[in-house]
């Protein structure tokens, strides 16, 4: 889920015709920019059979629900364990628990993920649509609230020794979204699920030189240890994660002073409000992973 899309809010068609060519309607059957794919029974019913065991597997432990306000709102997270986030179906479990099915967020996913056969099918039931602004505007029409990675690629592969980091890249697409909406930025911050998995280095240069950012809009190619593939080099599929804990907040929501079109389009005010989302996700996600490390000290001893 990226920003880079976010901020390029028409599809790429040499994009869809390079990495994908043209794919029937038998195999994507759904339109990806459309709110209607969504299945909520189909939702409760993933969260009812998969997320006691998840729970109980990560020792999930989240806070801060409660200050999750009601309406439109968009949801800004730090991205985490590569193809397979565990963070985000227990995220999602939480705010069922919490709220109600239809609190769970429309998720703006990047349009390679949205085109895949299989993970098409299963990421347009739960909500997934392609990441462009429009997009979200429709959802926030509806009174919904929308999920995004800003970080994309380069933080659900960051190395391992950034795992305690929000990296971000500069992307700030996610603010001139929320400022020309004017919906509240509400900050989810994770700690250990970057830990299922292991991102030797993220090989940024490697990307660079095969020019993935263009055909694949991937800016990493990451060296990856995970079970039970191993190592791997670029596009890891999804992995086996190891029982990582898992902490979870939910930050206070920022509302900022000014909005609308205008808003939007002052570059310093945009990275202003972006460093102070960024500022309180990063002590925040600091002080989970201090918590965690005490957790598991109290397990181990």
């Amino acid at each position: 889920m990226t920003d880079q899309v976010l901020t390029d809010s028409s599809a790429d068609p040499r994009f869809n015709k390079v990495a994908w060519g043209r794919l029937s309607e038998q195999f994507l059957p759904y339109d990806i920019d459309s709110l209607e794919n969504r299945d909520e029974d189909f939702i409760r019913e993933v969260s009812r059979r998969l997320s006691p065991a998840w729970r109980k597997y990560f020792t999930f432990a989240p806070t801060g629900f409660d200050r999750i306000p009601d309406g439109a709102g968009l949801y800004v997270a730090n991205h985490n364990g590569g193809a397979l986030t565990p963070d985000t179906l227990l995220f999602s479990s939480e705010i069922i628990k919490e709220k109600s099915v239809d609190d769970v967020p429309y998720a703006l996913a990047h349009q390679a993920v949205m085109q895949m056969p299989g993970f098409h099918q299963l990421f347009s039931k739960i909500g997934g649509m392609r990441a462009c602004h429009e997009n979200a505007a429709k959802a926030f029409a509806a009174d919904k609230k929308v999920l995004v990675y800003p970080g994309g690629d380069e933080d659900v592969f960051r190395p391992y020794r950034k795992r305690n980091d929000i990296v971000f890249g500069g992307r700030t697409g996610y603010i001139r979204l929320a400022l020309r909406q004017n919906v509240p930025v509400i900050p989810v911050v994770t700690a250990g699920a970057h830990e299922t998995f292991m991102v030797l280095e993220d090989m940024k240069w490697f990307a660079k030189l095969i020019r993935s950012d263009k055909w694949m809009r991937l800016k990493v190619w990451p060296l990856v240890l995970s079970f039970p593939w191993g190592l791997t080099f670029g596009v890891t599929p999804p992995h086996i994660p190891v029982p990582s804990p898992i902490h979870m907040e939910v930050i206070k929501p920022f509302y900022f002073d000014r909005s609308g079109e205008e808003a939007a389009a002052d570059d310093d005010y945009v990275r202003e409000c972006a460093a102070q989302v960024e500022e309180a996700m990063e002590d925040t996600l600091w002080k989970l992973a201090e918590e965690r490390k005490a957790a598991l000290k109290a397990i181990f001893n």
